[in-house]
């Protein structure tokens, strides 16, 4: 099986960055620990201002279906109810090695 990843880019509602960080971070640090199949999900942040309301997520599962676990876990669907509502717009690109 192949690995499966995503890079994706959250434009966030403005004033909504620091109620939502801790949300994301807590998400992925319940992502990696809690799912076997999730290898990799880390919280980026531009190195500059000029985009204060982006946040970039790059995720790495072992494959698909571990991906959609991911999707069902109790920690992202808390993470979706509450901190879904502070996303403006997500682009996302799926990727597979």
């Amino acid at each position: 099986m192949s690995q499966f990843a995503l890079f994706v880019t959250l434009t966030l509602e403005p004033g909504t960055k620091d109620a939502f960080m801790p949300m994301i971070r807590g998400n992925a640090a319940s992502s990696t620990a809690d799912e076997p199949g999730c290898q990799r999900f880390d919280v980026l942040l531009p190195r500059k201002d000029d985009n204060e309301n982006t946040v970039y997520l790059y995720e790495c599962y072992d494959n698909k279906n571990a991906f959609v676990a991911h999707q069902t876990s109790p920690h992202y669907t808390q993470f979706n109810e509450t901190g879904g509502a502070m996303i403006a717009k997500m682009d996302v690109v799926m990727m597979t090695g």
